[in-house]
């Protein structure tokens, strides 16, 4: 298996781990927002992983588009 070490270098993996990691923290008990905003801090951190997770970022398209996908879809 070969890993693809450019996709490190995208801000929105980096943006979705350390989302994550608030989210963890969060489930284990430690609290970094006030009790109020758990839940919409929660809320903010998921869109931000999903957001993280779905970019692809070997495309030459921006944002979310996927130009790999178009070509095999036009073969």
């Amino acid at each position: 298996m070969k890993i693809d070490w450019s996709r490190f270098k995208n801000y929105g993996l980096w943006v979705s781990l350390f989302s994550l990691i608030g989210i963890l923290l969060n489930a284990f008990g430690v609290n970094f927002v006030p009790e109020e905003y758990t839940q919409i801090t929660n809320a903010i951190l998921a869109v931000l992983i999903a957001a993280g997770i779905i970019s692809n970022p070997t495309t030459e398209a921006k944002g979310y588009l996927d130009d790999k996908k178009d070509e095999e879809e036009k073969q």
